[in-house]
């Protein structure tokens, strides 16, 4: 080993004496000597962050191959330019470590339509008809894994921690294996997921996740200094922080560089040792995915529907969980527009998982920022108070068990509280919400979900078993729908404790998958 190793620091003062395509050439070669031996070779001859003035030339040594890790969530915070110099050199074969893969004519939507990727590893398939498209057709391999998961693998290759234990995904397809990571033409799978190693600790099961390091990391960050230093702006920091830490060379591309001391030493949010390429971009789109903007008080309300009659229903029974001083993560839909019904006498800090607490009301036309999105990709607003922070920090409140309440939409839900909110196998890509994480979300979940089951041909989503993929195990405690709320034990099944006016719980045994006690306190369904 010690002789290994003595050659790849004379192989590495080799490589810095090249330059041009000699050197490109070598990295390639060294890069797939690096994997094979466990020994690193860099062709970095700067100890110093390197300043550029083209991405091309920040870019020209990516080879055919190559992991890269792609900051951003959505489209916000995506290093449009270094994306774009990979699109012009033409580099293929490459794995993409990125929350997502932005939309089919933006951000890695654009070397996906090239065919430059190979696989992604990502949390879900997002607003990219392509991307689903060539996974379904087994044209792309596709690494599934829910986003804290994913942040917190990240941030583990970049503290030289190679394998973590997490309870996300225990008694799942993440746990059990045979995940589809890449199809045949005919359907079948042609690679499936593995199985996770499954340890308990104070009688928990968790299951054991390796880390993500990668080659080289496209980040995009607010301002440099010309030490190297650099900070985000608002939300997008999202991946980016944690992604700047886990490549072998980490390439930032810049709004403005500044001098040193421009930045107090406290504010830094990457120091420079960090980064080994800085390019100031020379323009940048920051293409808005859902640009929602508040309504004017003049506009006229359109009239309801029915539907919208019955998700209003659920909403304002939601709202009904908020209480004073809470902390709430909230997901897309009926679960976030719970948060328009908040009693005004009470305090509740939202916590959106891309990066915020203290999550405010969608902006006037004139406040839309393209750095400022909610986990919905809608732009919003924060208030008085809120804070900023990268996605390992948000899934670390969420897993750590600081956020108080979860709020999800649903699939599918088991009497015993599993649930189904991820995933429906083949016939639709994805997805309602990536990430599993609400079994590890705190003190306490619920779950809002109507029992028509318009997404499922018309079933039941109260069942006595899943038969979607599982989000996570006994995680759901309270299930609200159009018509009744019930309590979820994971031992005892569900208790039937509200019914909506003028129904009685006959009239919900015959409207539901499963059986189900009736509390003796049975009241009418409550709304705000």
């Amino acid at each position: 080993m010690a002789a290994l190793k003595a050659l790849c620091r004379a192989e590495n003062l080799f490589l810095k004496t090249l330059s041009g395509p000699r050197r490109t050439k070598l990295n390639a070669a060294y890069l797939q000597l690096s994997k094979t031996s466990g020994c690193y070779f860099s062709t970095s001859s700067q100890r110093s962050s390197q300043f550029y003035s083209d991405p091309t030339d920040a870019t020209k040594d990516i080879p055919d191959g190559a992991t890269i890790l792609v900051g951003g969530f959505g489209l916000c915070g995506i290093p449009e330019n270094l994306i774009n110099s990979l699109l012009k050199s033409g580099v293929k074969g490459l794995t993409a470590v990125s929350n997502n893969a932005g939309v089919d004519n933006f951000g890695l939507g654009l070397l996906l339509q090239t065919k430059q990727i190979k696989r992604m590893i990502s949390s879900y398939v997002g607003e990219n008809a392509e991307f689903e498209r060539q996974y379904l057709a087994g044209e792309l391999e596709v690494e599934l894994t829910p986003q804290g998961t994913l942040a917190e693998r990240v941030r583990a290759g970049g503290a030289g921690i190679p394998a973590f234990y997490t309870a996300t995904g225990y008694g799942t397809l993440i746990q059990e294996g045979g995940s589809p990571i890449k199809y045949n033409k005919d359907g079948s799978i042609a690679i499936a997921s593995e199985k996770r190693e499954v340890k308990e600790f104070n009688g928990r099961h968790y299951i054991m996740e390796k880390a993500i390091t990668g080659d080289f990391a496209l980040i995009k960050a607010w301002k440099a200094d010309k030490a190297g230093n650099i900070v985000f702006r608002k939300t997008a920091r999202n991946f980016n922080q944690p992604m700047c830490k886990a490549a072998k060379t980490t390439i930032v591309e810049v709004e403005e560089v500044v001098d040193v001391g421009t930045f107090a030493e406290e504010d830094i949010h990457i120091p420079s040792i960090y980064v080994h390429r800085v390019v100031q971009g020379a323009g940048y789109e920051k293409r808005i995915e859902k640009r929602t903007v508040r309504k004017s008080q003049e506009a006229k309300p359109k009239p309801k529907k029915d539907s919208d009659i019955v998700r209003e229903r659920i909403i304002r029974r939601a709202a009904l969980e908020f209480e004073d001083g809470m902390y709430a993560n909230l997901g897309i839909g009926i679960p976030m527009l719970a948060s328009n019904f908040i009693k005004p006498d009470i305090t509740v800090h939202l916590q959106s998982e891309n990066g915020i607490l203290g999550l405010g009301p969608y902006p006037t036309e004139d406040a839309v920022d393209a750095d400022l999105i909610n986990a919905g990709k809608e732009t919003v607003t924060v208030l008085p108070g809120a804070a900023y922070f990268s996605s390992d920090e948000s899934f670390a409140m969420i897993r750590g068990g600081h956020v108080n309440l979860t709020m999800l939409g649903a699939m599918q839900v088991s009497k015993y509280g599993d649930l189904a909110n991820w995933m429906i196998p083949l016939s639709v890509a994805m997805l309602l919400n990536g990430e599993p994480f609400v079994s590890d979300s705190g003190d306490c979940q619920r779950i809002c979900g109507g029992e028509k089951g318009s997404q499922l041909g018309g079933k039941h989503k109260i069942l006595d078993k899943c038969s979607l993929p599982l989000t996570g195990k006994h995680c759901v405690d309270r299930i609200i729908t159009e018509k009744a709320v019930f309590d979820v034990d994971a031992t005892k099944g569900l208790t039937l404790i509200e019914v909506w006016e003028g129904l009685t719980p006959e009239d919900i045994k015959a409207c539901t998958g499963t059986d189900f006690e009736v509390s003796p306190n049975l009241t009418a369904m409550q709304q705000i």
